[in-house]
Order: structure tokens, then sequence, then C-alpha cells
């Protein structure tokens, strides 16, 4: 019996899963064991999963789970440097040359366990199977709308929270709006094809905001991009790879520019592959902007955990997108786990 171990988030403003009590309930009709950590910070409340079937065990204690048990998260572990034994599901960020994530592959060496990264769940056409995409996009704007909004208020964004649905954050963010002149700002999103920049897109051009749609026949010609310093806003949604050009560059903050600021989505600064070569970290919701000039100004925003703050909306969405997949985690000759576990053993023999 396929036993699937349901954990609880342990980083701060994640309140996301990957699997409702409905998804829950699927894969208990279809032979499999499904246990749930108690969480008080889950969006959805523990005991609809007990209702569902599931065996309830305590927050964090999947490292004394069985050892057949595969653990399925979305954020990253605690960084205690244990080894790993069990197969984990969840985003890894691990394969791009990220310093945590050479980390997290030793300790999967160290303890002889698997990662079956969600980023790199792929079906035969090479798409990713489930993604937040579309909600990291809407969140992301609307954090990077909030900044200018600040900024035109003489101010730096402050922290930001979670929203009930996206209709009451487009309310609130039409409601700032309309205290301030931001009748000339546009918009630019690199990534406007795919679910991430169809949100950003969305957002923008529900609350009057200007939307120049980029995707890959506007970047093949390699930059440099002057367009992207001709428009208040620009947003990255794009998966950064060893092809993907420079978008932003180092120069950019002292340039002559409309550009205010930088939602940069996609949010990889620790990679080699970062397209937004002005910053250097991600920011966070309690300091959402990062301020690299000051006149005019220039902010970043790059949270990392952007559909946190629609957290049923998005949950619920990448929950039904996944299920299909979760069903044939029993299947030896998945093709979707199959390349999962090749791709983690190819990065696994080079650490």
């Amino acid at each position: 019996m396929t036993h699937l171990w349901l954990r609880a988030e342990q980083r701060d403003n994640e309140t996301r899963t990957g699997l409702t009590p409905e998804g829950a309930a699927a894969l208990i009709a279809a032979g499999m064991k499904v246990s749930v950590e108690d969480s008080d910070t889950r969006v959805i409340a523990t005991a609809a999963y007990a209702q569902a079937g599931c065996e309830i065990v305590p927050a964090h204690s999947w490292p004394d789970a069985p050892g057949d048990a595969v653990i399925f998260g979305l954020k990253e572990l605690p960084e205690d440097g244990t080894p790993l034994p069990h197969t984990h599901i969840m985003f890894g960020h691990a394969y791009k040359g990220q310093s945590s994530g050479r980390k997290l592959l030793e300790r999967f060496k160290a303890g002889g366990g698997t990662l079956l990264d969600l980023e790199y769940l792929t079906d035969d056409n090479g798409r990713r199977v489930a993604a937040f995409g579309y909600w990291a996009g809407f969140a992301g704007a609307a954090v990077s709308i909030k900044c200018r909004i600040a900024q035109l208020r003489g101010e730096s964004c402050g922290q930001v929270q979670p929203y009930p649905n996206a209709e009451a954050l487009k309310a609130a963010l039409a409601k700032e709006l309309a205290d301030v002149d931001s009748s000339a700002d546009r918009a630019l999103v690199i990534g406007a094809l795919g679910r991430v920049g169809r949100g950003a897109s969305d957002l923008c051009t529900a609350l009057g905001i200007p939307v120049t749609g980029w995707d890959m026949a506007e970047t093949a010609h390699g930059g440099p991009f002057a367009e992207i310093l001709e428009h208040a806003y620009f947003f990255n949604c794009i998966l950064a790879g060893p092809d993907t050009p420079a978008f932003v560059c180092p120069d950019a903050p002292q340039a002559d520019r409309a550009l205010r600021v930088i939602g940069d989505i996609a949010c990889d600064p620790d990679s080699a592959f970062n397209p937004v070569q002005v910053y250097d970290r991600a920011t966070t919701w309690e300091a959402p902007a990062r301020r690299v000039h000051d006149d005019p100004p220039l902010d970043v925003m790059a949270i990392d955990n952007l559909p946190s703050m629609l957290p049923l909306e998005s949950s619920e969405d990448f929950a039904s997108q996944l299920l299909s997949t979760l069903l044939a985690l029993p299947e030896a000759d998945n093709a979707v786990w199959q390349r999962a576990r090749a791709l983690f053993a190819q990065h696994l023999a080079e650490v």
C-alpha cells in the first residue's frame, strides 16, 4: 500500500496545501493510505481531513514516519542538516545551482532518500502537470502595485497580508489606486502566454493598467531590452534556464527610465540563470520591496511564496491539477514520476 504523508508547512506565512480533503478521499478510495499532520495554520482545517478518512498525526512528525511513507509538502524543510531517508514530494529549488539546493541534495545523499520535485513533474510534452503559476502572477502583480502606490505616496511598501479571495484583493487595490495619480503607468510582462504571465496581466487589466505582453518571440534576439525601461512595471514571469538572456542588467537603476517596480515573480535570485541582475536575495512579506535606487525610485518585489496571499484559491487550484498524478504514484512505470526520479538521480550524481 502506498503511504502518502502530508506534512504541516514550517515556513512563516505559508498556509497553502497541495492536497484537499476531497483529493485525500480519492487517494484513499484508490487504495492508498493518507496521513495528515495536524496544523493550525493550513488554510484547510485538519478536521476536514479526518472526516475524509485520513489518519491524523502530530505536526512536524514526518522525520519519524515509516520508512516507506512518501512525505508531501510544498515549501522547504527546516535547514538543520539532518540526513533525509524518505522520498519527498516538494519544491526543492535544487537543480539550478542554488547554494541551498546543493545542501538539500547533500542531505538526500547522506540519508538515501529521494526528491521528487514538484517543479519538474512534467507530462510527455514537457509541460508541468501542476503549478501555482496563475495565482503567483496575480499576487505578484498585486504586491508590485502596492509598491508603486507606496512610491507615489513618498513611502516604501509596508508589510503585506493574505486576502480572503481575489475579489477582496482587487477591491482593496482599486481603492488605494484611486488615491494616487498612476495614470501614466504601463506594465510589461515577459512570459505573458504562461500561467504566471496571465495572472499578472489579468490583475493589471482589471485595475486599468495597460499591459504589453511579451513571450519567447519578443525575447529571442537576446537583448538588450530597452522597452523594459520604458514601462513603470516589469514583471518577470518565466522559468529561467541557461539560455535565458538578461532582462534587467546591473546598470539599469542608473539609466534614464520610466521603470519604477520590478516584479520578479519567478524569484530565483540565487540561481546562475537569474535574468534580473539588480538584486541577490528574495524579499519578504514583512519587507516586500527592496529599493535598489532612490532617485527616481526603483523597487524589486521578489517574494517566493506569493500564492499564499490567496491560500484557499491557490491550494484548491493546484491540488486539482496534481491529483491525477498523485493517484498514479503507486504505478512503477508512470512516466511523470519516472522522469522526476531520473532528474533527481542526475543531479545527485553531481554532488
